[in-house]
């Protein structure tokens, strides 16, 4: 083991004792839930079924929510599999609860400290891991592997940033990556950055296509759709900070203003939208709060968690936040999955920082995403789509076509999957 990985280790566990403390106050400012502290700590909320168990690990909502296809995809063709999922984050954790078929359980991710690990280790005795992204955590990838379970690190993906930051760390990043039994990524960039960190790849296989038309309430779409009436809708989309202010302000130049839904990334930030949507002159109604539309209702805030699928199917131009941070001033973000409205044949324009999905320039090229480089064009692009359905209809259709065509290798996954299962009926 390197140098940096045993310090790494000899820190942490010098450091634990503090862990409940650092928790505690993480919930007081609301990034931890304090009903459930002692998950973080490695002690379970729930038993362990009988059986085999398969471990699923994600950290936020995109990368928790890739996770369904593969636990759908292990009901079907092992049904015998007990399956974990852990999250890292306060919203994936909120939206797991909603979108977990019955049966599967749910637990916050222990911290990454000795103790922590072998208590969740202790308790749930994996028979598989499945890492999904980067989350390469020493104290638990580690730990796993030195008790036997085997590891798989799937839809990995390591930005140039993160590599840079590897190299001059080459003995740690290998050992963590040796402690893998697969590799799946999800680009050929990422694959190259893990090949010259020392890693051996396999497959390619990316979640985040792999999924269906997202899920919606029809009872809620047809009040909402009452509400609203004849007015067309553009629905502004995993938004960021700065973004609903700069985005509704270059829309506020169309007569009369379409009705606006704001689906914010971070719900907890809608009193922060709704001042600014005060400040713009706007009238705001809030869905937190049961409030619906009125006739004059600008903007609808739609402050909850698992409904992007009733909010996309309201518009009639759909604009994917997560991507304007260049033209604001603001940090990149890396965009977000321009699949989502895509699969739902809705025309989409989007920021150019959409560095996170490669699928976008493919989009693009297709003609299934307009990315815009220049924000003056947003309210001309939305006035021209609005003002003619049948470009807007060919745009969401071009989408959906590009959609069809992604293929997100949940086979790929499975064949490197089965040979690390245990054999059906096994206890392992």
């Amino acid at each position: 083991m390197s140098l940096l990985l045993r310090t790494y280790r000899l820190l942490t566990r010098v450091l634990e004792p503090l862990a409940p403390h650092v928790l505690a106050y993480r919930a007081r400012k609301g990034k931890e839930d304090p009903a459930r502290i002692e998950e973080r700590l490695g002690h379970a909320a729930a038993g362990r079924p009988a059986g085999a168990l398969v471990w699923m690990h994600a950290i936020s909502v995109g990368e928790s929510l890739s996770l369904l296809p593969v636990i759908a995809l292990l009901a079907e063709r092992r049904p015998d599999l007990s399956v974990l999922v852990t999250t890292g984050t306060l919203t994936s954790a909120r939206m797991m609860a909603q979108r977990l078929p019955k049966g599967v359980i749910h637990q916050y991710a222990p911290v990454d400290a000795p103790g922590a690990v072998s208590g969740f280790l202790d308790h749930w005795r994996p028979s598989l891991g499945l890492f999904v992204e980067s989350e390469l955590w020493p104290n638990l990838i580690l730990e796993a592997q030195a008790r036997g379970i085997p590891l798989m690190l799937a839809s990995a993906r390591i930005t140039e940033h993160s590599a840079e930051g590897w190299k001059k760390r080459p003995a740690a990043a290998r050992r963590l990556l040796d402690a893998f039994a697969s590799i799946l990524p999800q680009d050929d960039a990422s694959a190259a950055r893990i090949a010259d960190l020392g890693g051996r790849t396999d497959g390619r296989v990316n979640l985040k296509l792999v999924r269906a038309p997202l899920p919606f309430d029809r009872k809620a779409f047809d009040r909402l759709s009452e509400a609203i009436g004849d007015r067309p809708v553009v629905v502004l989309a995993s938004t960021h900070e700065g973004e609903e202010a700069a985005l509704v302000q270059r829309l506020q130049a169309l007569d009369p203003l379409p009705f606006l839904i704001v689906v914010p990334r971070h719900p907890e930030r809608a009193g922060t939208i709704e001042a600014d949507m005060a400040a713009l002159g706007l009238t705001v109604a809030v869905r937190s709060r049961g409030e619906m539309p009125g006739a004059d209702t600008d903007v609808y805030l739609a402050d909850t968690l698992n409904e992007m699928g009733l909010f996309l199917r309201l518009a009639e131009v759909v604009v994917l936040g997560g991507a304007f941070g260049p033209l604001i001033g603001r940090a990149p973000v890396g965009g977000h999955n321009p699949l989502e409205p895509a699969r739902l044949a809705r025309a989409t324009l989007t920021g150019p920082d959409m560095s996170n999905w490669s699928i976008a320039g493919t989009m693009a090229e297709a003609g299934g995403l307009e990315i815009l480089t220049d924000l003056s064009r947003l309210a001309p692009r939305v006035a021209a789509l609005l003002a003619d359905p049948d470009q807007a209809r060919q745009l969401g259709r071009q989408a959906e076509q590009a959609a069809a065509g992604a293929d997100g290798g949940l086979e790929v996954l499975w064949q490197a999957m089965a040979p690390l299962l245990p054999p059906a009926g096994g206890r392992r």
